[in-house]
């Protein structure tokens, strides 16, 4: 039972932490609301987040299970590790400088754009792949991929990793929105190591798999 679980709590835990960082969307809805005086608008730019951010992260996790049924699951799981290390040294050495820009004049579509591509750039879908590769490779499946039994969990993952986001941006959103963005200096920190740090323990998980 535990084996099965932790996967599922990793990939909820993700989503927690995914909402928790304001590059992956609840500053730039708090920012929205506070220049258009509208508490419904920070409410409202919450779906076109979540969108952008599952679309990202579903790209990724596609990619998985098609080259999963081509290699064979430990090689996809040491390049995927790598991987990971990798964009995490890129997003730790240049991360900060790239940063995909907006107005506040966005509507719906601009805002699902340029959350997609921040949750792209920072690798986010990434992040759980070693979680959803522990769910499709089980000894119940041989030890192979395949999409028949891989793409309805990673739906089922990408389900709960959104709906914990969302749930998390929902809930900082409206607290900053009340208290103001002085609260931001009061009480917040700086999430760019922690993700590196994410990036590499998924690359570690993976390489020692």
């Amino acid at each position: 039972m535990s084996s099965t679980l932790w996967p599922w709590m990793t990939v909820a835990g993700l989503g927690a932490f995914h909402g928790l960082n304001p590059a992956m969307g609840w500053l730039f809805a708090v920012a929205l609301g506070l220049h258009r005086k509208s508490r419904g608008i920070v409410v409202l730019a919450l779906a076109p987040i979540a969108l952008g951010h599952a679309a990202a992260v579903g790209a990724v996790l596609l990619a998985v299970v098609g080259f999963g049924t081509i290699f064979d699951p430990t090689i996809l799981g040491r390049g995927s590790g790598i991987l990971l290390i990798l964009w995490a040294a890129g997003h730790a050495l240049a991360g900060h400088r790239k940063r995909v820009r907006i107005g506040m004049q966005t509507g719906l579509i601009g805002l699902t754009l340029w959350s997609c591509l921040m949750a792209g750039a920072h690798g986010a879908g990434l992040m759980l792949v070693p979680a959803v590769l522990s769910l499709c490779v089980t000894p119940g499946t041989g030890g192979e991929l395949t999409a028949s039994t891989s793409l309805p969990v990673s739906i089922a993952a990408l389900a709960v990793h959104t709906g914990t986001m969302l749930t998390v941006i929902g809930v900082i959103s409206l607290i900053v929105y009340n208290q103001g963005l002085a609260f931001l200096r009061r009480g917040w920190i700086n999430l760019d190591v922690l993700w590196s740090a994410a990036l590499v323990t998924g690359g570690v998980v993976l390489l020692a798999a």
